[in-house]
């Protein structure tokens, strides 16, 4: 075999095998329910796991470029909450008009994300500690709002939380079209986009960018910035999907998003992934959890479990990439 024919699948495996494991585990998986299950094979069931994971998903697209960028994002779930309850306290409490209320929410959480991304670039704050911090902020400022949860009965949400894309026999929900536009944005952002490939490029060997010229500083406090406004966005999201604020929705949500990504074949270290596997990260948590609701018998714990299980053979998969590319070289 040629050096460059060995080159070429030495990248290939090191960018594309756990994306592609990612995805042949999700086939697996709803082939195997299907199978197993009357009705699992059903195109309903498939859009389902939209409906029910859109506001992950959205997540997931912003942590995915965290990630790649070599950073991690502690505070999404925090912020999935407290965007719930500006939005249910400014239309329930202060009856103030739906879309200021959505506003002021995403604006808070893009704000957020720009105070977390200065810290981490401008002071070299580890990510882990900066964004620690702003999960507790994000989680207080919840409780400063209401310590009860607030139903959202606001007319216009409760019609956009109820309203039904239908073709044939099936549907997808509002908060589906959000998911599916933000996917789209990132994944343009990630692959087509200067951007992009500075977040890649810092991922990668963030000593390497700044000496090729990148703003590496400010690179970061973008990333950061887009994150908390795609947390914002679930956050908006997941308002619909349940009709409430709550300082205690999402409670280790950061670490189910961490988790879709990092399945979804982007390597924790940085550097290396895509954005559509952590779709398919996304949906593979969904299926897990499909499969269980189907059985009927199992503990839904075992949901947890077992994305424990596979967590620790993606990372040890992408280790195992890591390691053979290193020999190599």
């Amino acid at each position: 075999m040629s050096a460059a024919k060995s080159l070429k699948m030495e990248n290939f495996a090191s960018r594309y095998l756990s994306v592609v494991a990612a995805t042949v585990l999700f086939f697996i998986a709803f082939i195997f329910g299907s199978m197993s299950y009357r009705g699992f094979f059903d195109l309903q069931t498939f859009l389902n796991l939209f409906i029910d994971k859109s506001f992950l998903l959205v997540s997931a697209m912003g942590m995915t470029l965290v990630i790649l960028s070599g950073g991690i994002d502690l505070s999404v779930g925090s912020v999935v909450a407290f965007t719930t309850m500006i939005i249910s306290s400014m239309t329930e409490m202060a009856k103030l008009p739906p879309f200021l209320a959505i506003v002021t929410a995403l604006a808070a959480g893009a704000f957020l994300g720009f105070f977390m991304g200065c810290v981490i670039a401008c002071w070299n704050v580890p990510p882990f500690i900066a964004t620690l911090a702003g999960m507790f902020f994000a989680r207080g400022a919840c409780y400063l709002i209401s310590i009860q949860s607030i139903s959202i009965r606001n007319k216009t949400l409760y019609d956009l939380a109820l309203w039904k894309l239908r073709f044939g026999g099936w549907f997808i929900s509002f908060n589906v079209i959000i998911g599916i536009v933000v996917a789209v944005a990132i994944i343009y952002i990630s692959l087509h986009t200067k951007f992009g490939r500075n977040i890649y490029a810092i991922g990668g060997n963030e000593q390497s960018a700044v000496l090729l010229g990148i703003p590496v500083k400010r690179t970061k406090i973008i990333i950061y910035t887009v994150n908390g406004f795609c947390s914002a966005v679930a956050g908006v999201v997941f308002s619909l999907y349940m009709l409430s604020g709550y300082g205690l929705h999402c409670q280790g949500m950061e670490m189910d998003t961490i988790a879709a990504v990092v399945i979804g074949g982007t390597l924790l270290s940085g550097g290396v992934g895509y954005v559509y596997g952590s779709i398919f990260g996304v949906l593979t948590l969904g299926i897990i959890q499909s499969l269980i609701m189907f059985n009927g018998q199992i503990n839904s714990w075992w949901t947890k479990i077992t994305v424990g299980i596979l967590l620790l053979a993606f990372i040890g998969l992408q280790r195992l990439v890591v390691t053979v590319g290193n020999k190599k070289r």
